[in-house]
């Protein structure tokens, strides 16, 4: 698959989590296995909205779409052969999120036969770092060897 058929590919699936969450796939690099997530932070996503910045994004929501980045880009190098549950997941904050758009940014550390390791980044529009985040992950694969997991 070319880089553009694997965002068309996760693109051509609804999914709510994903809107809910204010995140799109944007692009995959291939040739650095590296899945990135377009993220519209909004007022909704906020708590201390009277915060100069027009808010401060809950944690939650930079877990979700770090989580995102990083099971998608296990997805795409998998070939879409694979389901990816969380067992632990981590994030560092470093900095505030406000209202605006970050990037997303994940990545595969190392792919076992049933445990994949994953590392990801938000970085604002500037480049500034926001958070930094690992996960494990179960390795879900698709039973029957023709068909494809559908995109999460």
């Amino acid at each position: 698959m070319t880089e553009e058929d694997v965002i068309a590919a996760f693109r051509a699936t609804e999914n709510p989590c994903l809107t809910t969450l204010g995140a799109a796939p944007f692009a995959w690099d291939a040739s650095r296995e590296r899945m990135t997530m377009r993220c519209q932070a909004q007022r909704q996503h906020c708590h201390s909205l009277h915060h100069p910045g027009g808010g401060i994004v809950q944690g939650g929501f930079i877990a979700g779409w770090l989580d995102s980045a990083m099971a998608h880009a296990c997805i795409a190098k998998s070939g879409f052969t694979v389901a990816v549950p969380s067992l632990e997941i981590k994030v560092s904050f470093l900095l505030p999120a406000h209202p605006g758009v970050y990037f997303a940014h994940g990545w595969v550390t190392r792919m076992g036969k049933r445990i994949g390791f994953m590392e990801g980044e938000l970085v604002a529009e500037d480049g500034s770092l926001i958070a930094r985040a690992s996960s494990t992950a179960a390795l879900a694969v698709a039973h029957d060897a023709g068909k494809r997991v559908k995109p999460v």
